[in-house]
């Protein structure tokens, strides 16, 4: 009974015969990529909660700070709206729609095979929690919260590491659709592994040359029944 059961575990792991070799590869390979997602969404949380921690300690009740003279500068905003300011007195549904980004990457992520697409749905993730994160616990209320913006390019709306992060992410989403990188990691119009040989029959068996000259699939076969003997046979 023992060795039934053993039989019977190996075959269902690795139906195709692959060896534990090969199956671990293939987990690790299939975890890898849903582990890079998480990775960059706690780095990007972490990196957007800190940055905004400092920017209210630092830069509330002052005016702005030069970072660049004339190109880059650091003032405190708390906004109502979306990223850059968009959409401002809309918090309430720009928290709901946060929530809504956040469950679709969740459920993206289990047929994800591509490092770089987790890279992106990682910083879509981390920048949605971010801001998000903000709407629940900043003043005035849960799901009202303001975001804290702080960095400022001059002719360009007020922004945080959040921002930047959906951003980057959206730029890199659109790097990897046009080299045609699915989620699966493959590229599209890839030829499949599994095509037969040029001039295989139905089957995928090569064609055999007979001795006239004429391509076969098979071995001419004996009409006596002794089988694969061809006109010069015993």
């Amino acid at each position: 009974m023992g060795e039934a059961t053993t039989i019977g575990s190996s075959v269902s792991e690795d139906p195709v015969g692959r060896g534990p070799a090969a199956v671990s590869a293939g987990v690790g390979a299939s975890r890898r990529p849903v582990i890079t997602l998480t990775a960059a969404a706690v780095v990007i949380l972490l990196l957007d909660i800190v940055t905004k921690h400092i920017a209210v300690a630092q830069l509330s009740d002052r005016g702005a700070v030069d970072v660049i003279p004339g190109v880059l500068d650091l003032r405190l905003t708390r906004n109502s709206g979306a990223a850059f300011s968009l959409a401002g007195g809309a918090t309430v549904v720009l928290s709901l729609v946060a929530l809504a980004v956040i469950v679709v990457v969740v459920f993206t992520a289990r047929r994800l095979r591509s490092v770089g697409w987790a890279i992106v749905l990682g910083a879509l993730l981390g920048g949605a929690l971010g801001n998000l994160t903000d709407r629940v616990f900043r003043a005035p209320g849960p799901l009202r919260g303001h975001v804290v913006d702080f960095v400022h390019l001059h002719h360009w709306p007020i922004f945080n590491a959040a921002d930047s992060a959906i951003v980057c992410g959206g730029i890199l989403a659109v790097v990897l659709s046009l080299l045609g990188i699915g989620l699966d990691g493959t590229r599209y119009g890839d030829s499949g592994a599994g095509e037969a040989a040029p001039g295989a029959d139905s089957r995928g068996a090569a064609p055999v040359g007979g001795d006239d000259g004429v391509l076969r699939a098979d071995p001419p076969v004996d009409p006596a029944g002794r089988g694969g003997v061809g006109p010069g046979g015993p």
